[in-house]
């Protein structure tokens, strides 16, 4: 097992939930209902469920695509994405 890859993606996706809008639905539920639990139980199964389907989406992705590749798509991505945000999202804040 490589701890330094398990506490990185714990730390990343730990800080990157917080305050998500899984999260908020999670307060939003446990606050009305009478079973705090449940939700709890709820929200972690589908919290795993996700993380797992993606790591192994990942996995395959990554057996499939080379390693630069695969960067190089990601980071075109996000540059869509922020430049997206940047400058096309004035119009839905008006």
């Amino acid at each position: 097992m490589d701890w330094h890859l398990l506490g990185l993606s714990f730390i990343t996706v730990f800080l990157s939930e917080l305050g998500d809008k899984s999260q908020l639905a999670a307060i939003a539920l446990s606050g009305r209902c009478q079973s705090p639990r449940a939700v709890f139980f709820g929200t972690a199964t589908a919290l795993l469920l996700t993380s797992f389907l993606g790591a192994v989406s990942g996995g395959v992705v990554a057996e499939l695509l080379p390693t630069h590749l695969l960067k190089a798509i990601a980071a075109v991505g996000f540059a869509i994405l922020a430049l997206r945000l940047l400058f096309f999202d004035n119009e839905a804040s008006e």
